[in-house]
C-alpha cells in the first residue's frame, strides 16, 4: 500500500490482462532498489504476489460468521429477533449450498473458473435430468448465487481491497417462473370461511387474525406485530396503522400505511384492542397454526393456496370493485408507479371505498 498498490497473489498477476500492472510493480521495485542494487526481499514478495495474504485466505464459513456478526451490522440493526433469524437463515442456506458443492474454500481461491462451475451446478438444478426432481426457478438460483456474491463483495470492501474483481460478475438467469399467485374467491370466503362456529376452539387471537387478513389485505407479519397505539378503534374512522419501530422494520418504505377497518375486521379487532402480545414477532408460528386449522377444516381450495392467499384475494376484490389504482397501492403497501400527489385519500374516503367490497357479516359469526 505504501507504494500505491493493493496486494494480489502471483497467479492473478501473471494473467494476460494484468501484464501492464505487473510491469508497473517491477519498475517500482527497480526504482526503490537503486542503481545496480537488488530489491528488498519483503518488498518483492509483497509487490509480486509471493507473500501470503491472510485476509484473503479466510475460508467461506469463517468469512460468513464475520459477515453476520460485524460486516452486515447495518442490515440487521432495525430488524426484530425473528426478522434477524429469518435474514440469517436465508443467507446461511445460500452459503451452505456453496460449501457443499465447492468446499469451504479460502475466498482467494474462488476464481472465475470456480464461479462458472458453481453456476453450472445451478443450471443442472434448473433443468434436472431426473424426472422426479422438481426444477429450481431462476429466481431461486439468482438469490443463492447473489448471496455468495454479496459475501465476497462485502468482505473485500470490509478489509479495504479496492481492486476486488467479482468472480460472479454478469451471472444472472433471466428466465421467468411459471408459478402464479393463488387467490381465494369471494364465494369460497363467504360460504366456507365466514361460517359461525367454524373456528370455535382456536385462540381468540387467531380467530381475530383470520378476519383481519380477509378484510384488510395486510401481511400476517404486519398484523401480528400491531401495538396498542397502532389500533385506533375510537377514532372517527376506526383503523389500524402499520408503521416501523426501532426493533422491527417493514418490508418496504411503501408498507407504511393506515387501513380502515370495515366489516368483519372492525368487529373482530374489538376483541383484541391491545394487539397480539402472545404472538408478537411470531408470524411464522401464527402462519403454521392457521395452516393447520385450515387444512383440518378443508378450507384451502387447492394445494397452491396458503394463508397469504387472502392478501391476493383482497387485491383482486379491489380491482374488480373498481377502486382507484393509487388507492389500491396505498392500501396494499405497494409502490405507486404514477407521479405521487397527496397520500391516497382521507380515511373517510378509503373507508367508503372499502365498504363497496366488504363481505356481508352474519350476526351469529360473533
Amino acid at each position: 500500500m505504501a507504494y500505491g498498490f493493493s496486494y494480489k497473489p502471483a497467479e492473478p498477476l501473471a494473467e494476460t490482462r494484468s501484464i501492464a500492472e505487473l510491469m508497473d510493480r517491477i519498475k517500482t521495485l527497480e526504482v526503490q532498489s537503486g542503481a545496480g542494487g537488488d530489491p528488498n526481499r519483503a518488498d518483492s514478495e509483497a509487490l509480486l504476489g509471493g507473500a501470503p495474504d491472510p485476509a484473503a485466505r479466510i475460508p467461506v464459513s469463517e468469512a460468513f460468521e464475520l459477515y453476520v456478526s460485524k460486516i452486515a451490522f447495518d442490515d440487521q440493526y432495525n430488524k426484530s429477533e425473528a426478522q434477524r433469524r429469518s435474514w440469517e437463515k436465508t443467507k446461511r442456506t445460500s452459503i451452505t449450498y456453496f460449501i457443499e458443492q465447492m468446499g469451504d474454500l479460502p475466498l482467494s481461491d474462488i476464481t472465475r473458473d470456480k464461479a462458472l462451475e458453481y453456476r453450472d451446478w445451478w443450471v443442472e438444478r434448473m433443468q434436472p435430468q431426473d424426472g422426479d426432481q422438481k426444477p429450481v426457478t431462476p429466481n431461486t438460483a439468482n438469490r443463492h448465487i447473489g448471496n455468495v456474491r454479496s459475501l465476497l463483495q462485502r468482505y473485500y470492501k470490509h478489509i479495504g481491497a479496492a481492486d476486488f474483481e467479482d468472480p460472479f460478475r454478469d451471472f444472472y438467469f433471466s428466465g421467468k417462473s411459471e408459478a402464479k399467485r393463488a387467490s381465494i374467491t369471494d364465494d369460497w370466503v363467504r360460504s366456507r370461511i365466514l361460517v359461525p362456529g367454524l373456528f370455535d376452539g382456536l385462540r381468540v387471537e387467531l380467530r381475530v387474525l383470520i378476519y383481519l387478513l380477509i378484510e384488510t389485505g395486510a401481511r400476517l407479519s404486519e398484523l401480528v406485530n400491531l401495538r396498542a397505539e397502532d389500533i385506533r378503534l375510537n377514532d372517527k374512522v376506526p383503523h389500524i396503522a402499520i408503521r416501523p419501530e426501532q426493533n422491527r422494520e417493514l418490508k418496504t418504505e411503501d408498507s407504511r400505511r393506515e387501513i380502515p377497518l370495515v366489516g368483519v375486521a372492525e368487529i373482530a379487532m374489538r376483541s383484541c384492542p391491545e394487539g397480539f402480545p402472545y404472538y408478537y414477532d411470531k408470524s411464522t408460528l401464527v402462519s403454521a397454526n392457521l395452516m393447520k386449522a385450515f387444512r383440518q377444516r378443508k378450507l384451502l381450495p387447492s394445494s397452491d393456496h396458503v394463508i397469504y392467499s387472502f392478501r391476493h384475494s383482497f387485491e383482486d376484490r379491489m380491482l374488480e370493485g373498481g377502486l382507484d389504482y393509487g388507492l389500491r397501492c396505498a392500501l396494499m403497501g405497494h409502490k405507486n408507479n404514477r407521479p405521487e400527489y397527496g397520500q391516497g385519500g382521507s380515511l373517510d374516503y378509503r373507508r367508503s371505498e372499502l365498504l363497496k367490497i366488504a363481505h356481508p357479516v352474519q350476526a351469529a359469526l360473533f
